[in-house]
């Protein structure tokens, strides 16, 4: 079994569900007491949080490459990052690493692909929303993406930073969230990608009618098949 390494903390709440996921896999897997063989580092959230507020992306790119290289000396055989927005950063770290970052939306981008989805809602933090570096690996695929108007931007945002990440769950943030979602399925929209680590503690599959791609799941799917390969 290869060693998975984890740089996590962004939320540290979407951190528990990838541990939780990666060994829940492994277990069933291979049965017995058979579990994930994993490297976590943990970051402090405020520090990168406080990066993105100021478009300091140089700062967080190396705080994150410096725990990846930790990782690698660790023995870490690949590494994933445990949150969508900090694949902006990616690029910046892969130069200096000599083991792969498994992207979270090439990952997500490979299961719509298999499952025929031409059209797809976006959602999660602001920059993840409106900015190329990931909607640009969808596009690539010949998948579009639709996000939601700007005061829907704002909110979802809002709701990941200000509630998901403290782990808070209100009811009234899934019903917007919903109501969000149906706007863009409206427009075509025939799936919905959960676009940051958080959301899926909010929407779940079932709560819409079109598919959830839930980013965390599918992000340690990728992760479990390449450990156990």
């Amino acid at each position: 079994m290869k060693t998975i390494g984890l740089i996590g903390g962004m939320s540290w709440e979407s951190t528990l569900t990838y541990y939780k996921l990666l060994n829940d896999k492994v277990m069933h897997h291979l049965g017995g007491l058979n579990s994930a063989k994993i490297i976590l580092y943990s970051v402090n959230f405020a520090d990168i949080e406080k990066c993105q507020k100021c478009g300091d992306w140089n700062k967080s790119a190396e705080i994150l490459k410096d725990a990846a290289l930790k990782l690698e000396k660790a023995g870490a055989d690949f590494v994933l990052i445990c949150t969508n927005t900090m694949h902006k950063v990616v690029p910046e770290i892969q130069k200096d690493l000599n083991i792969p970052i498994i992207h979270i939306a090439e990952a997500t981008a490979d299961v719509l692909v298999e499952r025929g989805i031409k059209k797809v809602a976006l959602l999660g933090t602001k920059y993840t929303m409106t900015q190329d570096f990931y909607r640009e690996k969808l596009t690539e695929r010949g998948i579009e993406v639709l996000i939601p108007c700007e005061h829907g931007v704002e909110f979802v945002n809002d709701v990941i930073f200000k509630e998901l990440c403290v782990g808070e769950v209100k009811k009234e943030s899934k019903d917007k969230y919903v109501e969000i979602i149906n706007g863009l399925v409206e427009k075509g929209a025939e799936g919905v990608i959960l676009g940051c680590t958080e959301i899926d503690l909010l929407i779940k599959d079932g709560d819409v009618d079109v598919p959830v791609f839930d980013t965390t799941e599918i992000h340690a799917d990728k992760a479990f098949e390449l450990a156990i390969k």
